[in-house]
């Protein structure tokens, strides 16, 4: 899990990456709960999601927000978040230029940010949000939601409260040519404190259907080498 330092706007992110195993590997980015409620790169659940997406061969990075840990600037109230995320997906980007698709995984406040980044970037073709705080931010930016992906949310959340992401939930299903997976993880708080191996059960039956149905191709031989 190599350290890397990469360009943000407004100065330096810390991040940790690793590198594709494949030629056009896809590009996972994984993003943190609220930086003011001590969300960092190294939370449990981002260093999970990080694990898993290199265990399928992704180029994947998790990244600090500015403000938290060596990331510079300061918190923006998702504004300048969003502009933190965008960067650190052009920087994996310059490195994997051919990514044939690209994830984006984020917990609570990095849940919303992910969501507002699928908006902007047509090549996220899929994405997890786990405890979307839709009880506290507006979602309504989803119109239409532009890929598929996976909401999980715990029953016990006492932070993101369950019906409103069930609503999130219901009102995207409205929507044609996506699939919404929700999961509702029995006994969950909002941390998933003694449920991290049902939230990761979760994600990575997920994470299996839909690479199994969307496969990673492999790269197409140069006209040179089909001779």
């Amino acid at each position: 899990m190599p350290e890397v330092i990469f360009p943000g706007p407004e100065g330096r992110l810390e991040g940790r990456f690793h590198p594709g195993t494949r030629p056009r590997a896809p590009v996972a980015l994984i993003l943190h709960s609220h930086p003011q409620a001590g969300g960092t790169m190294n939370n449990k659940i981002v260093q999970l999601l990080y694990q898993t997406f290199v265990k399928r061969g992704f180029a994947t990075l998790r990244f600090n927000f500015r403000g938290v840990g060596k990331s510079q600037g300061v918190f923006d109230n998702g504004i300048g978040e969003l502009s933190d995320a965008a960067s650190a997906l052009d920087w994996v980007q310059s490195i994997h230029p051919e990514a044939e698709t690209t994830w984006v995984a984020g917990v609570s406040f990095g849940a919303w940010i992910g969501m507002q980044l699928l908006m902007r970037r047509p090549e996220i073709r899929g994405f997890i949000s786990i405890a979307p705080p839709a009880n506290m931010y507006d979602f309504s930016f989803l119109a239409p939601c532009p890929s598929s992906g996976i909401i999980i949310q715990g029953e016990a959340d006492e932070v993101v409260t369950p019906g409103a992401v069930q609503k999130l939930v219901d009102k995207l299903r409205t929507q044609r040519h996506i699939t919404i997976h929700h999961d509702l993880i029995p006994g969950a708080n909002h941390f998933f404190a003694n449920e991290l191996d049902l939230l990761m059960k979760s994600v990575d039956e997920y994470l299996d259907m839909r690479l199994a149905t969307d496969p990673i191709k492999p790269a197409i031989p140069s006209r040179s080498s089909r001779s």
